[in-house]
């Protein structure tokens, strides 16, 4: 993603929110400025009580009554500021959990080209530690911002009414403070931006390190991540370091200047008092409003840098809202996605004899970044029949079934399913007809039960009830059964993150039960058995093969036992078709199929032959 400027505008996309929390937001600001009244309130008090005392003429009942008046205005003072932190602080809060949850739901939406050039590290920084800088920004910056606009303004307005000719000396130093401020917010602005993106490239070696742990312990490589994280970690310190000194030098400058406003008024105001120019009660209620001047001033500062890293953080979270999906929804004929002549098209075709192709492709071509991965493929798949793929990798399978279900994007016209191209068919219609059991057989850190009903819709979920007849028949389909039998708590077993408790051939297994107990349309399963053994293969493709007539299936494999099923087979190379046929067809013609055949034959014959010696 690219680079985005420091800018304010970027706060245009809070809008909405602050507008669903205006009325919180309204309370608490008028909170906050009562707060400041009443401390701004609380010198004059002061002022009084010294007056009367130092004239001598006075009455104890006069100071008691000052006294409590000072105590309820306090007490004043700390209600108020528990009502504007509520309301504040608790909207902010809200908004920052609302805005990582549309973030989340808009990552979800985005297409798979996002990811592949955009890193998990990165995007789980930007979700966490940029959200947190947003919520300071419209929380605590927003704070800082009232008090120095209201608190420094009403301070400066009352010491110039009660004494001008000393207040004007006083606040000399107080243009320097503004130029710092300026000076500062940039400075912040660029720093905390390179901070962010250290953490996120910390953030990215991590994620990396602990999901694949198990190569890095397989190839003895600890000491080079711990190296790898070490040196990421400290590019991270040392971009935190460098806010560090910043505000290092700032806010103690802030205060040095601040004391020089306090000094500057002993020197003029003790000389005034002296002269019978100003009262003495005057001279310590200016006193107090200069040390009460420090918080808005140093809150300036705050404001500016929590603006600033708000700033930062929201341009690097808007780079992801205004990231638009590269496939989304065809919108034609002024219907809404999702509506229209899909849903018509595929009920008719449930409910008629006529059985229109299942898939069509039509001259399809394909591409990535200018790379051919596909090129001129043609064919046609019936309802109910099988299709086998066959390849050397890389020679474009799991493109291909990509394209049927839009995870890639195939041209206009060049893949259609049941008549109607896959571009005008809803996302979500379109998805829901395959189910799919990929390569890499990912498992979420949840039961066996769980990773298998996770593909069902949601009216079907609430395991066990609704689900357990079509949860026993997906376990059996998998030939599942015995391995939950030798679990302690069978189905209910936990797996572990991506399912690294269980073997290569239970994870297979337990993703194309996954697949198995939607039931859809199309049954995609992409080299999903790779890691169990044939016998067990066999079984379940035995089961499939009752189990599915009338539906579509598509087998991705190397192994020729595997595509035997298939009534027709597609061999792929570089992009191209190879051959196209049936598998009798196929081994007649003495092609790559038929030398795949010849060789795995002669494989299983040694094995056979190696195990008999074996065995005696």
């Amino acid at each position: 993603m690219k680079k985005s400027q420091i800018s304010l505008k970027e706060f245009k996309a809070l809008f909405p929110y602050l507008a669903r929390y205006r009325t919180q937001y309204i309370v608490g600001i008028i909170c906050l400025v009562v707060v400041d009244a009443a401390q701004i309130a609380i010198p004059q008090f002061l002022r009084i009580a010294i007056d009367m005392i130092s004239s001598g003429g006075f009455e104890l009942k006069q100071i008691i009554i000052l006294a409590l008046w000072m105590i309820g205005i306090m007490a004043l003072v700390s209600f108020g500021r528990f009502l504007w932190r509520f309301f504040i602080h608790g909207s902010s809060r809200r908004i920052e959990a609302q805005l990582r949850e549309d973030l989340f739901n808009h990552l979800t939406k985005l297409s798979w080209d996002f990811y592949q050039k955009n890193k998990i590290g990165d995007l789980m920084a930007r979700s966490i530690n940029d959200l947190h800088a947003v919520r300071m920004s419209i929380g605590m910056g927003l704070v800082a911002l009232f008090d120095f606009v209201f608190m420094a303004g009403a301070i400066l307005i009352i010491i110039f009414i009660q004494d001008a000719n000393s207040a004007l000396y006083s606040i000399i130093p107080l243009p320097l403070v503004t130029a710092l401020i300026l000076i500062f917010g940039s400075m912040v602005g660029r720093k905390f931006r390179t901070s962010q993106e250290a953490y996120s490239k910390m953030s990215e070696r991590t994620q990396e390190t602990f999901a694949g742990i198990n190569v890095v312990k397989s190839f003895v490589k600890e000491w080079w991540f711990i190296k790898k994280f070490a040196d990421s970690n400290d590019d991270y310190k040392e971009a935190n370091m460098a806010l560090v000194r910043l505000f290092g030098f700032f806010f103690p400058f802030i205060s040095l200047i601040s004391g020089l406003t306090i000094l500057i008024m002993i020197a003029i105001g003790g000389v005034r008092v002296i002269n019978g120019d100003m009262t003495p009660g005057s001279l310590v209620a200016m006193f107090r409003y200069l040390s009460m001047l420090i918080w808005p001033l140093l809150g300036a500062g705050f404001m500016v840098n929590m603006i600033q890293r708000g700033s930062v953080s929201l341009g690097r979270i808007n780079e992801i809202m205004n990231t638009e999906p590269s496939i989304r929804d065809q919108v034609t004929d002024n219907r809404e996605p999702g509506e229209g002549k899909s849903s018509r098209q595929y009920d008719q075709i449930s409910n008629s004899n006529s059985q229109p192709p299942a898939i069509e492709i039509q001259d399809l071509c394909f591409s990535y970044n200018d790379q051919t991965v596909l090129e001129n493929i043609s064919l046609t798949v019936n309802r109910g029949q099988w299709l086998g793929v066959m390849g050397k990798t890389g020679a474009g399978k799991s493109t291909l079934i990509k394209t049927f279900m839009r995870l890639l994007d195939p041209p206009s016209g060049s893949v259609r399913v049941f008549s109607l191209d896959v571009r005008d068919w809803p996302l979500e219609e379109l998805r829901r007809l395959f189910a799919v059991s990929p390569q890499d057989s990912y498992l979420f850190s949840d039961t066996i039960a769980k990773n298998i009903i996770y593909g069902l819709t949601e009216e079907n979920t609430s395991y066990p009830e609704n689900s357990q007849n079509n949860l026993i028949k997906a376990i059996e389909l998998a030939s599942l059964g015995k391995d939950l039998d030798n679990f302690q708590h069978g189905k209910d077993t936990l797996v572990g993150e991506r399912g690294l408790t269980l073997s290569g051939g239970q994870k297979q297994r337990t993703a194309a039960a996954r697949a198995f107990i939607m039931d859809s349309e199309f049954l995609v399963l992409d080299d999903s058995f790779s890691a169990v053994d044939n016998e067990t293969e066999v079984k379940i493709l035995n089961a499939l093969w009752n189990e599915r007539k009338g539906r579509t299936t598509i087998i991705i494999s190397h192994r020729v036992s595997t595509l035997k099923y298939a009534d027709n087979i597609l061999v792929l190379d570089k992009g191209k078709i190879l051959e196209y046929g049936s598998p009798s067809q196929l081994i007649c013609a003495g092609g790559f199929y038929s030398r795949m055949a010849a060789f795995q034959s002669l494989e299983s014959s040694d094995l056979k032959n190696g195990m008999e010696i074996i065995n005696g």
